[in-house]
């Protein structure tokens, strides 16, 4: 009896010993993601500096791995982890984590922190990413991406690049190759972030609802493309006859009036299959879109979030939700 009394002791002495490590492990990944979103704050803060608004705007798939390549990596080191999102029809996916390993980074050596920034910019390389393993220079190809404001003086990322790598440190950001680099899915922190294993190509086609934590990161993809891609629309009309311009600016959608977006997303929230929205409030201002009141599950919430997303335009979306109690 004392026996069995002990044993039942010791189990639950590891069960709760396993709670708190995925407890602790899902606070590092949120951590991990917290970064990600404060690099790319900072980098796009300097636009002379930082990725050009052409390059981002046609960016199908954002990577970052933030502060953690640290000495030795000059002889195939592991890298580092880091946190990838993609378009889809509703918004940017939810965060993926990987792990970045091998390849070279050139002139960077010694021990000091390197933010890693990788753009995948078309359909060939985001097929390679959603496989969950691939490397760069053998399965997708890989350059330098060009810094400045705009990137028209060289169109290699144009032409043939399926992936674009930047690098920064000390303050420094500039655009870096990294052949031979492996990029693959992190299962263990995928685990952690998402509470069971989740495939890499669920995550990034949108199939996953972003968990909680994951908005710091998702919020500046969204703002920082979508402030590219009107500056680059704004760019492209520069310098061409008024009457061009004007057909230009006719033929290209435009942002809709608060009244509409506001229409269009509770019209939305209303229809999305299995999405219970009946809680929702949706206001906007010509800056804003804010969505109160309260949804039954956390999956509710992220589906009203991307909805919001999709037709926010370059207003920002406050999402003021809760969860309601079982």
């Amino acid at each position: 009896m004392k026996r069995n009394k002990w044993i039942s002791m010791i189990l639950s002495v590891f069960m709760l010993l396993g709670i708190s490590q995925a407890a602790t492990d899902r606070s590092n990944e949120i951590k991990r993601i917290e970064s990600a979103a404060t690099v790319m704050d900072e980098i796009m803060a300097a636009p002379d500096k930082g990725i050009p608004e052409d390059v981002l705007s046609s960016a199908t798939c954002v990577a970052v791995v933030p502060s953690m390549i640290k000495g030795g990596f000059i002889v195939g080191a592991d890298y580092g982890k880091g946190v990838a999102t993609c378009r889809t029809e509703s918004g940017w996916s939810a965060p993926a984590p990987f792990v970045v390993g091998g390849g070279s980074l050139g002139f960077q050596i010694g021990g000091e922190a390197v933010d890693l920034v990788m753009l995948v910019m078309n359909e060939k390389g985001m097929r390679q990413l959603l496989s969950s393993k691939f490397k760069l220079g053998a399965d997708a190809s890989v350059a330098a991406g060009p810094v400045g404001r705009r990137a028209e003086g060289n169109t290699d990322w144009k032409m043939r690049a399926e992936v674009l790598t930047y690098s920064r440190a000390r303050g420094i950001f500039a655009g870096i190759s990294l052949n031979g680099a492996v990029i693959k899915q992190d299962n263990d922190d995928t685990r952690a972030l998402y509470g069971k294993p989740t495939s890499f190509s669920a995550i990034l086609k949108g199939q996953i609802a972003a968990p909680v934590g994951s908005e710091p990161f998702l919020t500046a993809i969204t703002k920082y493309a979508a402030q590219a891609r009107k500056e680059a629309a704004s760019e492209s009309n520069a310098g061409r006859d008024p009457q061009t311009a004007s057909n230009t600016t006719t033929n290209q959608p435009r942002m809709l009036t608060a009244g509409e977006a506001k229409g269009q997303i509770e019209e939305k929230l209303r229809t999305e299959p299995g999405l219970d929205s009946k809680q929702v409030q949706v206001s906007l201002t010509d800056k804003t879109v804010e969505l109160s009141g309260s949804v039954p599950t956390n999956n509710d919430r992220q589906k009203a979030i991307r909805i919001a997303q999709s037709f926010a335009g370059d207003r920002q979306v406050e999402d003021h939700l809760t969860i309601q109690s079982q």
